[in-house]
């Protein structure tokens, strides 16, 4: 780990006063490598706590044992203050192009704002279409749960499978694994996301097909993978006597071909263009399976949650600002102190596919390597995300975090436990205490190290980490929380001065496999086909599929 270093051309402005704020953050960081700005040292600071927790839009976040001061924090105000993060954010929200690459406004949060302002993209109201989705997810979703939409055979549906990859599953898999607790169980919630057909196998083991709704989830339907499930999906259907067209319904924008009448589905719910798929969960993307699941008013609440962030967002000061103050963070241990992973380590079983999703939505978002303006950066942006549910996570990478090479950590604690979860005792404590117990003591131990003359035994400490807490698991925190995390992204693309709603980089994969899958099929078609069109590496690879062995 670096830190000494001078401030990345990836944040470099030709404006003098941020130029000078950048420099004097580099200093910042230089004299963070001194023992006297050890963690063990900086948390024993009076009222550090307090002076380093933040409160807002429902979420409490701690960042007093982060590599920070109170200069460090107050030249990083400053630099948000100057860049104007904020009014983007702002911008943003009210319907700026701000995916420059694409000229797309990017507007999830109208997926979830009830206020009835509204919100125009390029001199079109856009909020009328998204209530009038709103009102069709609601619609469906009831009678689905009333058992007044059936299978072909007149059976209620009990299962329901989303079919989709990336930003098509991975948030509203996060959502259902976190709203589990509140489930009546009077339907099962599945995702089929991988093409391998193990997983599809894996799955229809586990479902009763006249009693299963299957959602194709594609914006562009397009995507092949989920065309081959889709495929899949239809096949299996047809062979087992039922209709497909009364058990399977889309998820896509208005025009693509997953939207053409003669393809026909028992219900077609739209996508938008300016809302990306790693953002979309509170659009029809999450809502539908969600609200068939958990209730259209459970999905609402989520919703209202969200918006409560968006507006927290917006409008709390930069010094109060939670998402804006985790960017700053963010920014300062990859971009000065030299870090290039974060872990996130929820103490909560029902987070547990946080990570994943986080993973995706910053992955995808910031790992970049031009600018706006289409400039190359001197050196890249975007750290690696990876994660955990505490305790298995310190069973799982603590080793490393602790001795190995260091990464920044992200605590979540949840206060209140659902159900009745904390009711067993063990040691005179109960399970939920005693996921509290570790992490509080995971943090405290990262922080601090210990002093063995084994130095096998020897921790150094001063390992960065923040918490954040929510009170319980209810619809409204976990929308909260999904907020927290899309805005933090946003305003690191921000402070980098690059675009985090395009992902070109994704696209390349899909054009180079397009002329692969083009030399499979014409395999298939015509066996002597040799891939003499292709290089060595390759040929080699299609060559050893064709001929089953090494």
């Amino acid at each position: 780990m670096r830190t000494s270093m001078q401030p990345r051309s990836n944040i470099l402005s030709q404006d003098p006063d941020i130029k000078s704020i950048l420099t004097r953050l580099g200093t910042q960081a230089q004299q963070f490598s001194a023992s006297d700005h050890h963690l063990k040292f900086l948390i024993d600071q009076t009222e550090r706590h307090q002076r380093f927790s933040f409160r807002g839009g429902g979420l409490f976040y701690d960042i007093s044992r982060q590599r920070v001061d109170e200069p460090t924090m107050d030249l990083l105000f400053a630099l948000a203050e100057k860049k104007a993060l904020i009014e983007k954010f702002d911008g943003m929200n009210r319907g700026s192009i701000v995916n420059l690459t694409e000229q797309r406004a990017a507007l999830h949060t109208a997926s979830r704002s009830f206020s009835g302002n509204p919100v125009e993209v390029n001199g079109s109201n856009v909020m009328p279409d998204i209530a009038g989705e709103r009102e069709a997810i609601e619609t469906f979703s009831n009678a689905v749960r009333r058992g007044t939409i059936k299978g072909s055979t007149g059976k209620a549906f009990e299962h329901v499978v989303v079919v989709g990859i990336g930003g098509s599953y991975l948030g509203a898999a996060f959502v259902n694994a976190a709203l589990e607790p509140l489930s009546d169980h009077r339907f099962r919630l599945h995702f089929l996301s991988n093409v391998d057909p193990r997983e599809f196998a894996g799955l229809i083991s586990n479902i009763d097909p006249e009693t299963t709704l299957w959602i194709i989830v594609s914006k562009s339907y397009t995507t092949t993978e989920t065309l081959a499930n889709a495929q899949a999906v239809t096949t299996f259907i047809s062979t087992r006597g039922l209709d497909p067209t009364q058990h399977c319904i889309a998820v896509t924008k208005k025009g693509s071909p997953g939207d053409d009448p003669t393809h026909s589905v028992l219900r077609t719910f739209h996508m938008f263009d300016f809302i990306g798929g790693r953002y979309a969960v509170s659009s029809a993307v999450g809502g539908v399976p969600l609200s068939i699941v958990y209730g259209y008013d459970v999905f609402e609440r989520f919703l209202k949650g969200a918006e409560e962030m968006d507006h927290h967002s917006i409008h709390a000061p930069i010094e109060k600002n939670l998402p804006l103050i985790s960017a700053l963070i963010s920014v300062w241990n990859y971009s000065f102190l030299g870090y290039r992973a974060q872990a996130i380590v929820p103490y909560a079983s029902p987070l547990r596919k946080l990570a994943p999703h986080i993973q995706q939505l910053h992955m995808e978002s910031n790992g970049k390597s031009v600018d706006t303006s289409g400039t190359a950066l001197k050196e890249p942006v975007g750290y690696v995300i990876f994660g955990e549910p505490g305790t298995n996570a310190q069973h799982s990478f603590f080793q490393l975090a602790h001795q190995g090479r260091p990464f920044p950590t992200e605590f979540l604690g949840v206060i209140q436990p659902p159900d009745n979860a904390g009711e067993t005792a063990s040691s005179g404590v109960t399970n939920h205490q005693e996921l509290w117990a570790n992490m509080v003591s995971q943090a405290t131990a990262l922080a601090i190290g210990k002093d063995d003359e084994n130095p096998t035994k020897h921790f150094p400490g001063n390992r960065p980490s923040s918490t954040l807490l929510l009170t319980d698991l209810s619809p409204e925190n976990i929308g909260r929380l999904l907020s927290f995390y899309e805005a933090r992204t946003i305003f690191e693309g921000f402070l980098w001065d690059i675009n985090p709603f395009d992902q070109f980089g994704v696209e390349l994969g899909k054009t180079t496999a397009r002329g692969l899958r083009e030399e499979i099929a014409a395999k298939n078609k015509e066996p002597d086909h040799d891939f003499s069109n292709l290089d060595p590496i390759n040929r080699f690879y299609l060559e050893t599929l064709f001929s089953g062995k090494l």
